[in-house]
């Protein structure tokens, strides 16, 4: 909806070209709960004459029917859209408005004050270009605020109204005023938010919101909705590199291939010389194409497809750079991650990472520290929970274009992604390029992996051999290994118990040290893989993330899954070595089908179920499976 303008009846089309023409400001309101967000936002709406009448009517009837202003209008009614919200006089969701004035157009994100919802405020944050965060009078600066503005340093907003809120219920103390924007100053200076303007208002009532206050003559400043107006965003987008990450890749037919996708930082003209990342190969613009026609020249914002002189490859994910200011590749980074998941972060999983349009898969390591955000102190921790906020280093399976987050949010802003559930888990910047990432390189070697399996006459694989503690994993292994030994093949068997006497001896039995025990024995097996060999791998490796982890290591036809299936009754009353008995007794934690979870394969190469078969049936069965595979070569 626009702004109801008089120009509107005197002239349309110079309003629709004033409307067209007046800049865009995106901005968060932030805080703790019960600051008064959604009725400070509900206040800028009704001010700025953007309610129809029939939105006016119904806001009547709902602040008389839910409202908590006694019959009077509840302007946060007009934001807080949500049943719950309006149960319980809270926000939850990010809640997106769009109002204008006659001088500026204006996107506004009210975010969630309660910690829980941290993660939804750091969604709204992403594209905003200022803060406006509000502290209520009675309170002062608390948790919340803190936190808040930690983060909105972090996501690169500088420019902040400090709205100090509820003042009508402070009787208008200017004491109080001074005494909290100087200890919010304090904070702010030590995460360098130094361009704050603090203005005291009452969203209620309407103080500083659009005119001045009558009953705060001691305020000379600017009201609300006058700093909105006026303040100054630079462009840095059009001052920066040119960026444009491919989004699709057009080709109707033979005689057109253009690379589409939205310009995200940088102007670009025709006959510019062009460097496709991470590849690296140059060419020139030959056209810039639009919906509209040809253009000329492209800047930030705008959606364009562009084609080159030269025929090179080019897909989805890559990104188009000026060759004057490329920028860098890499695979390995220090980032800073913010957690947003109930399930914990755990070093080493495999997790997708989403930078730009290209998707990789990536993996966590422990993190360096994590921030506590009301001391900025830097504390020792293992992993991450939901809403915490850690710099950790992360690997990539392929190289990617970046820039870090401080000179581009679109370029260095990432979201990392569960592979399972498609949820997306945290979101992340990046700082730099770890230098081990540019010192290292794949050697090449003459003697390849299958020349090495053709000297022992078979072919590699992996036999991941999976199931309860108890259920005859090892046993069945141990045997498999013996057949093929009888055969003439070469193999070798990494079990569980056998890898923590040495290789991974300061492992423990945590979710995160589970996930890099299988991390490191998937590597190993897949170096034995490499030099030729039939590997059987005997771990619970109780999480399918892993054993995805582990599959996507080896080529295709190379993991054989083997589920050893047992009923968890039957191999707790097995319970060979006694470990059930401690864990039921609580002498053992994070034991495997008692306290810690087992998932189960959905589809494995091959299934075995041990109450039915007995182990060396088993054995002779999986090492029939390797032969119909053709893995066994000849006799």
């Amino acid at each position: 909806m626009a702004h109801v303008s008089d120009l509107i009846g005197q002239d349309i089309e110079a309003y629709l070209h004033q409307h067209e023409h007046k800049s865009l400001l995106r901005f968060i309101t932030c805080g703790s709960v019960d600051d008064g967000k959604s009725t400070l936002i509900g206040r800028l709406l009704y001010d700025s004459k953007m309610i129809f009448e029939d939105q006016l009517t119904a806001l009547e009837a709902d602040s008389k029917k839910v409202g908590t202003q006694g019959g009077e209008l509840d302007f946060a009614l007009l934001v807080d859209g949500l049943a719950a919200e309006r149960e319980q006089g809270i926000t939850i969701d990010v809640a997106y408005r769009f109002f204008s004035t006659d001088k500026r157009k204006f996107i506004v994100a009210d975010t969630p004050g309660h910690e829980q919802y941290t993660r939804n405020m750091v969604t709204g944050a992403s594209t905003a270009d200022l803060a406006v965060i509000l502290i209520d009078a009675r309170k002062g600066v608390l948790t919340q605020t803190r936190r808040h503005s930690y983060l909105v340093s972090l996501l690169g907003i500088r420019k902040v109204a400090l709205a100090i809120n509820k003042m009508d219920l402070v009787g208008y103390s200017q004491e109080t005023f001074e005494k909290i924007v100087a200890e919010y100053r304090e904070f702010a200076r030590q995460i360098n938010l130094t361009d704050v303007v603090a203005i005291p208002v009452s969203g209620l009532k309407g103080d500083n919101i659009k005119d001045p206050s009558e009953h705060m003559a001691w305020y000379h400043g600017p009201t609300l909705m006058g700093y909105l107006e006026a303040v100054e965003i630079e462009d840095r987008l059009q001052h920066q590199p040119f960026r444009l990450p491919v989004q699709w890749v057009n080709r109707p037919n033979l005689d057109f291939r253009g690379f589409a996708g939205t310009i995200v930082s940088g102007t670009l003209a025709k006959g510019e010389k062009l460097r496709v990342l991470p590849s690296g190969r140059e060419s020139s613009v030959a056209r810039i194409v639009t919906l509209d026609g040809d253009l000329e020249s492209a800047v930030a914002g705008q959606a364009v497809t562009i084609t080159l002189e030269d025929e090179i490859d080019v897909s989805r994910g890559d990104v188009l750079a000026t060759t004057k200011a490329p920028p860098a590749v890499a695979d390995q980074f220090e980032v800073t991650v913010i957690w947003m998941s109930d399930e914990p972060m755990l070093p080493g999983r495999p997790y997708w990472m989403k930078i730009g349009t290209r998707q990789v898969t990536a993996t966590i390591t422990e993190p360096k520290y994590k921030v506590n955000v009301n001391t900025l102190e830097h504390l020792a921790a293992k992993t991450l929970e939901l809403n915490e906020i850690g710099v950790c280093n992360l690997s990539l399976d392929q190289s990617v274009a970046f820039d870090p987050y401080a000179e581009n949010r679109d370029t260095g802003g990432f979201i990392l992604i569960d592979r399972l559930t498609n949820a997306t888990i945290g979101a992340g910047l990046v700082h730099f390029a770890l230098r081990r990432s540019q010192n290292i390189h794949w050697q090449a070697v003459d003697v390849h992996k299958a020349a090495r399996a053709g000297q022992k006459g078979q072919k590699p694989c992996v036999l991941w051999l999976t199931g309860l503690s108890g259920a005859g994993k090892s046993t069945i292994a141990n045997l498999v290994e013996k057949q093929l030994l009888t055969l003439g093949k070469h193999t070798y068997l990494l079990d569980g118990d056998n890898v923590r006497h040495g290789l991974n001896r300061d492992l423990g039995f945590t979710d995160a040290d589970r996930v890099e025990n299988i991390r490191r024995v998937a590597e190993v097996a897949k170096l034995m893989a490499d030099a030729g060999l039939i590997v059987m791998v005997s771990f619970i490796s109780p999480f399918r993330a892993e054993r995805r982890m582990a599959r996507g290591l080896f080529e295709p036809g190379e993991f054989f899954e083997v589920h050893v299936d047992t009923p968890l009754a039957v191999a707790e009353a097995r319970d060979v070595k006694g470990l059930y008995g401690k864990a039921r007794r609580g002498e053992l934690k994070n034991f495997t089908g008692i306290d810690s979870p087992y998932e189960p394969p959905e589809n494995p190469e091959i299934y075995i179920d041990t109450t039915h078969a007995a182990a060396e049936e088993s054995a002779t069965a999986i090492v029939e499976e390797l032969r119909k595979a053709g893995m066994l070569g000849s006799a």
